[in-house]
This record gives structure tokens, sequence and C-alpha cells, in this order.
């Protein structure tokens, strides 16, 4: 398995994965390009044998620059059973364009027992502390056509964890 920066001639792999990984929301072709150009610092693949079979993206929010927000995680079904995930995680966290994150976060619908099992066990595995809030919510910002987001949140990782 080989990780790496995404380049721009991988969105159509990329896009094909998320669409086979559901629940994940389908972006646009043109999000996983700008993803894969403007963002491939925040974000990884993971790929054996010449294909796309791992994803993660994310990015440092502006407004907190100490964070490391996860935006998608998608495994191929393929690639699944081998920690492939928390694998990416790590090694996109590692890379120096992450240096001084002290928090990972993401959002999770409440029915995503795969995320939530994975973000749970990065907290346990980093031993760091894990907290849950809604972000966004169905009636407010979703006018009821999507499940509330829930923030989940690890952080301060521990210095051993930190990038």
């Amino acid at each position: 398995m080989d990780f790496r920066r995404p380049v721009v001639t991988d969105g159509p792999a990329i896009s094909g994965l998320i669409a086979a990984c559901p629940p994940l929301d389908p972006n646009s072709a043109y999000c996983n390009l700008l993803q894969c150009t403007d963002f491939a610092d925040s974000c990884i693949v993971a790929e054996r044998g010449g294909a796309v079979v791992g994803w993660v993206s994310g990015y440092r929010p502006p407004v907190a620059p100490d964070t490391f927000f996860v935006w998608q995680v998608a495994v191929s079904p393929a690639a699944r059973g081998q920690r492939l995930a928390g694998r990416m995680i790590d090694a996109l966290l590692a890379r120096s364009a992450q240096a001084g994150v002290t928090q990972v976060t993401t959002t999770i619908t409440d029915d995503n027992r795969v995320s939530w099992a994975l973000f749970e066990g990065l907290a346990r595995r980093w031993n760091a502390p894990f907290q849950k809030s809604a972000r966004f919510e169905r009636e407010a910002h979703f006018a009821g056509a999507h499940a509330t987001e829930w923030q989940a949140q690890i952080g301060p990782l521990p210095l051993s964890a930190r990038p």
C-alpha cells in the first residue's frame, strides 16, 4: 500500500471511490479536483496496484489553525479490515504541513457507526480526550433535508501523537 499526495488526475478515481462508499456525500468532480490540487497537502490517497483504494480529505480551518478537520474518509470495500483509514490519518498528520496541530475534528451523522468507531478508536489509540457536540442541526441548518452532523473532537493531542 502506497500513501501519497493526490494529483489532479486522481480526481475521477476519487469521485468513484466516494460514490462506492455510502453514506458519504458525493462531492462535485470540481470539488474533488480542487482537493487534489489546492488542498493536496491536507489530503491523502492510498494506492495499491495502481488503483486508488483509500482517500482522506481535510484542511486546517483558518479560524482554528491548530485544528485539522477531516472532511471525508473513503476506503474501497476491497481494502477494508486493514485499519487503512487510521493509517492514512496518521500519515497525513505526520506531514510537515500539519505541524502545530493539537486537535482533530470531523462531523458525523448519528447513524454512521463506522465513522464513530474510527474516531473514537483514534482518540483511544492517541490517549486523547474525545468530545461530541451538535455542529450542523437537521432543522436549523439543513431545513430538515439532512441528518444532524455531530462534531467529533479529539484533543488536545498528547505530544507523542502530534505531528
